[in-house]
């Protein structure tokens, strides 16, 4: 394994991804969700650390957040705007609607047209936005057909409100489904090195074209104890596990689109110096083979 040479803006050393086909971005993005309170429920305890937070974030060459309606509710999106409005030309914003909040920890899926419409409304709003740029339904809605759900963001899309549509914890064949509606240009699965469940939905999405959002991409779970393979790799190499593990997601495939989160301006320094870290075919199989067992 080698670091690349030093840089300011570490985030463009993962390489970059053709959203949609059309919205360039630097691989290795940034999660708002844990700028939030406790349960991803409120305004956070230091407003202004999340501020410096993003701010920051764009410093070191990130140009691609993900977010939602349902961080907070209605905390992340206009923290986003509070940081980083006006927003550059290379800024691309993802933000879902589908999941509604009742408390800390509680999400529920509601995928009614009228509310996803309305919901998108307030992310223009809250963004301060005339168009997002990806819209993802944070959730299917098992009591609302796909294609009525789908088919509201086809329209949304068609008034120009959002540029391109993503989906949230999906299957294959809802993928697919949904394909069938209208282009679906991201997929944004739980994966990481220790949970591999997404495997096929990422190789679709690869084949595809498609981009692939691992959300809570830097578990490392057993893998970070004393004498594991990530934690003496780490070692030898001077880095953290979770830099490591970040390495092999954006070795892992071209589509992965990571967007680790933190709520600190020093963790998120040590989470984007994971893009310079390029590991070898050999220490790539051997992290895959720890993280499967």
């Amino acid at each position: 394994m080698t670091a690349s040479s030093p840089t300011a803006r570490p985030a463009e050393a993962s390489g970059t991804f053709r959203l949609g086909g059309d919205l360039e971005i630097n691989r290795l993005g940034y999660g708002t969700m844990q700028l939030t309170g406790p349960g991803v429920w409120g305004w956070p305890k230091d407003r202004g650390e999340a501020v410096r937070v993003l701010r920051r974030a764009v410093e070191l060459g990130v140009n691609f957040f993900d977010t939602a309606d349902s961080y907070g509710p209605d905390v992340a999106e206009p923290l986003l705007r509070e940081a980083l409005h006006p927003y550059g030309d290379d800024i691309v914003i993802a933000t879902k609607a589908g999941n509604t909040r009742q408390g800390p920890g509680l999400w529920t899926p509601v995928g009614r047209p009228a509310y996803l419409r309305q919901q998108a409304e307030m992310s223009l709003r809250h963004l301060g936005v005339e168009r997002i740029d990806l819209f993802q339904l944070h959730r299917i809605d098992p009591d609302t057909p796909l294609e009525d759900q789908v088919g509201e963001l086809k329209k949304l899309q068609d008034e120009g409100k959002i540029r391109h549509i993503g989906l949230s914890e999906v299957t294959v064949a809802q993928a697919e489904a949904a394909q069938r509606i209208t282009p679906i240009v991201s997929v944004q699965n739980l994966y990481n090195l220790t949970d591999r469940s997404a495997e096929e939905l990422l190789d679709w999405s690869a084949e595809r074209g498609i981009g692939f959002i691992p959300w809570f991409p830097l578990a490392t779970g057993k893998l970070s104890g004393e004498g594991s393979p990530l934690t003496e790799l780490a070692k030898q190499h001077d880095a953290t596990p979770a830099q490591l593990a970040l390495a092999w997601l954006l070795k892992r495939s071209p589509v992965m689109l990571p967007i680790p989160g933190t709520s600190s301006v020093a963790h998120l320094e040590d989470n984007l110096a994971g893009a310079t870290i390029e590991l070898t075919d050999e220490e790539f199989a051997v992290l895959a083979e720890a993280g499967a067992e």
